[in-house]
């Protein structure tokens, strides 16, 4: 199929969400060649492998650094041009770590429950803007390069095996499902399969029994962790 976008229809940008002087200026640079931002769909960030007890506390600053604090700095500035506009649509990458707890990945579900936090009360204070959109996606495990590249116990180690991706989401569903749900201003997506899928609707509706699941689950994912195992592997048996 023949693209009908031409050169000027394009701009790539290299950014970095931890270095939040860098977004003001980023976010002009759109501005200047498009003229305006109809969509700013937040997607960068790192996920983790590794025991709080094992773990150094600057893991967790950088984890908050990169998940949160880089998200919602873009956000602002973007922000601000779609309430001049008074129209836009926010959409970002969350987790269903954002909804449920998970061994050996407290410092990115934190990250996560902050982001969803933070959005659900953003979304609060924009009421007089009712074409601003906040949508908030949530996936499951999904195909990616991101196991290689998770937060592990010291910022200096990267983790040795990334585990079999064949039970995860493809990664064409996921963004299919994604601006499907962007599309109708879904306020908040679980972008996922079961058993993930049913393990949210039970730490919503359910959570005493959620917790009792989680505990016997939480147990096999960390004897997986620490045979070498894919430590999402645990939750698609």
């Amino acid at each position: 199929e023949i693209s009908s976008l031409s050169e000027n229809d394009i701009l790539v940008l290299r950014l970095d969400l931890t270095d939040r002087s860098s977004h003001e200026a980023a976010t002009n640079s759109v501005l200047k060649h498009f003229g305006k931002i109809d969509v700013l769909v937040n997607n960068g960030g790192r996920s983790q492998r590794s025991l709080f007890v094992d773990t150094n506390l600057d893991v967790y600053s950088a984890i908050i650094e990169l998940n949160y604090l880089g998200t919602i700095s873009l956000t602002k500035y973007v922000l601000n041009h779609m309430i001049q506009r008074k129209k836009g649509k926010i959409v970002t990458v969350s987790s269903v770590m954002g909804i449920m707890g998970a061994p050996l990945a407290t410092g990115y579900c934190a990250s996560k429950h902050a982001l969803q936090g933070f959005f659900n009360s953003l979304r609060t204070e924009l009421t007089d803007y009712p074409e601003i959109s906040i949508i908030q996606i949530c996936p499951g495990p999904v195909q990616s390069q991101i196991i290689k590249n998770v937060f592990t116990e010291n910022l200096a180690k990267s983790l040795e095996k990334s585990g079999d991706q064949s039970h995860k989401m493809p990664t064409d569903r996921c963004a299919r499902l994604t601006l499907v749900s962007v599309a109708n201003d879904v306020k908040e997506a679980w972008v996922s399969d079961h058993p993930y899928l049913a393990v949210c609707y039970l730490w919503q509706y359910a959570p005493t029994w959620a917790w009792w699941l989680m505990n016997r689950m939480g147990k096999r994912r960390i004897q997986n962790f620490k045979s070498g195992i894919d430590a999402d592997a645990s939750y698609s048996r």
